[in-house]
């Protein structure tokens, strides 16, 4: 038995969405992020509902493994959903998003926590800087935002 300290690097950021919580939180799915976001093509998704829920189950293509993705919390009510995402030989993640209402729109409170399962994901922990997670959650905004104003996917 291998037992070590992991290496592991915790993100989070909040974003602005022009939109309240109730057109946001749905378009946090596996399915439905493709409205949005013109790079996403999940290879499966396993789900009763047609959408997100607890228990989904879906990957995304990857250069040598696709990712497996497992929501594990699915709350509607409280606006808040956590799944995890294994990329294997690479990394274990968790994501949890916490979306609120703010005068203006919505706010969601994006957590991407990272553990490495060898030499390849100690790279990946150690390229995860605050700037390059800053671009990443901006970029993200920044495609939501405009779908949330005008219906279709940025280019």
């Amino acid at each position: 038995m291998d037992i070590r300290q992991p290496r592991r690097v915790s993100r989070t950021h909040t974003q602005r969405l022009c939109a309240g919580p109730e057109r946001v939180f749905p378009l946090l799915c596996p399915v439905r992020e493709a409205e949005w976001l013109e790079r996403w093509a999940p290879v499966f998704v396993k789900t009763v509902s047609g959408a997100a829920e607890v228990d989904c189950v879906f990957s995304t293509p990857e250069p040598e493994h696709d990712a497996i993705w497992y929501i594990t919390r699915h709350e509607p009510e409280n606006r808040f959903v956590e799944m995890i995402k294994i990329l294997p030989e690479v990394t274990a993640c968790r994501l949890a998003i916490q979306v609120t209402a703010v005068p203006a729109g919505s706010e969601a409170r994006i957590t991407y926590t990272h553990t490495s399962l060898g030499p390849r994901g100690d790279a990946f922990v150690d390229a995860y800087t605050e700037d390059h997670y800053r671009r990443f959650m901006q970029d993200w905004e920044d495609r939501m935002n405009h779908f949330l104003r005008t219906g279709v996917r940025a280019v």
